[in-house]
């Protein structure tokens, strides 16, 4: 199961203007990131009257729309997607998620932090793996300047290179199913063993199956 982490704080604490620093830095030491906005309010991404906007209001559940450079996929959401959700559905090899938003999940949490927005933290401390802060606070957990980007960046290494071995997640009706340890050994040898040999891209570095019963 790949890193999630969110990047969380009091709205106009500085969030987007951090994670757009870390994110270049996490890219420059070669990691590859997924990044998921949390937003209160309604709104369109796909403008109206455009090709894929009106395959989505013809009832299509996926629209995708590609050029030489960019890809981008509508899906209509039905209900909340929490990150691990969106993960589940991207699939894609990337190292970590990073979040903006998210304070109500479960998953680790740097919180930004601004003196003149008071002193109360949205983050309960178990859940805190830092506080980006222009003051000292009373709270066990790491504390960085906004300037610190690079100590930070160690930081969320630190929570990938815990990681040991193979990554193998399972999926089942778009919900990830714990696995147990000597099965997913069991799980990587067999698929490795089946596989064939890849032609010109180097040793496989992820594999993706997607099965679909019939009802």
């Amino acid at each position: 199961m790949r890193t999630i982490i969110s990047i969380v704080g009091k709205s106009g604490s500085g969030k987007t203007t951090l994670m757009e620093k870390l994110i270049a830095e996490l890219k420059k030491r070669g990691h590859r990131l997924a990044i998921v906005k949390h937003s209160h309010h309604a709104f369109e991404l796909d403008t109206p009257a455009k090709d894929t906007w009106r395959f989505i209001q013809a009832g299509s559940d996926i629209a995708a729309i590609k050029s030489a450079h960019n890809l981008a996929i509508f899906k209509r959401a039905e209900h909340y997607f929490d990150p691990q959700e969106i993960d589940n559905f991207i699939l894609w090899d990337y190292d970590l998620i990073l979040t903006e938003g998210f304070k109500s999940s479960p998953y680790p949490k740097i919180e930004v932090h601004r003196r003149e927005q008071g002193g109360d933290l949205l983050t309960a401390p178990e859940q805190l793996l830092a506080v980006v802060t222009d003051e000292p606070l009373e709270i066990a957990v790491p504390q960085f300047t906004r300037d610190e980007v690079a100590k930070i960046a160690d930081l969320v290494e630190s929570t990938l290179s815990r990681r040991q071995g193979d990554d193998v997640d399972l999926t089942i009706n778009s919900r990830c199913v714990a696995i147990n340890p000597s099965l997913q050994d069991l799980l990587v040898r067999t698929l490795m063993a089946m596989l064939p040999a890849p032609d010109g891209d180097g040793p496989v570095k992820s594999l993706h199956i997607s099965l679909r019963r019939k009802h």
